[in-house]
């Protein structure tokens, strides 16, 4: 199975989209942090590629708000330990948060919170593996590898409703 990829235009700035086969391998802002190696994103390809189409599809319908879970077909590898951190992001419920340090403790070891943190930074489904969702001890925002900018507007997105309504501006 060849990789490819394409661009596509958002709110959140030019993302890059790769896939292997049936399944997204990748979503990446333009700067992002931890970019894999250039194989990693094989040869360009348009747009109208059914994973890309899919998966330009419901992001587009979640920044419109109109989606809050994903269906396209993904694969994330990494090590052992990313891979078992980036399962559980996946059980993150839309609107809600938690602290490395929680999922430090979650995965079996409180010390693990720079660890975890390492993990969430290699994630390479950005948005789908909802790494945004992780912020530091007190609810702040803490790194993110496409942009604090980026984390703020998509955790803006997922806010509930009475919240949004509550905040002065």
């Amino acid at each position: 199975m060849s990789s490819r990829h394409t661009t596509l235009d958002s709110p959140l700035g030019p993302l890059t989209l790769t896939a292997r086969g049936e399944f997204l391998t990748g979503i990446f802002y333009e700067g992002h942090w931890h970019m894999p190696p250039a194989d990693y994103f094989g040869e360009p390809t348009g747009i109208d590629d059914p994973v890309f189409t899919q998966t330009r599809t419901e992001l587009t319908e979640y920044l419109d708000g109109h989606r809050t879970a994903f269906d396209v077909p993904f694969e994330a590898l990494g090590n052992p330990f990313q891979e078992k951190v980036w399962n559980r992001l996946q059980h993150i419920p839309f609107g809600e948060t938690v602290s490395y340090g929680e999922l430090a403790a979650e995965l079996g070891d409180p010390h693990l919170a720079q660890a975890v943190g390492s993990a969430v930074g290699r994630n390479p489904i950005s948005i789908l593996i909802p790494c945004h969702r992780v912020v530091g001890r007190h609810g702040q925002l803490t790194g993110y590898a496409g942009g604090l900018r980026n984390k703020r507007f998509l955790l803006e997105l997922e806010e509930p409703a009475e919240v949004r309504g509550g905040k002065l501006f």
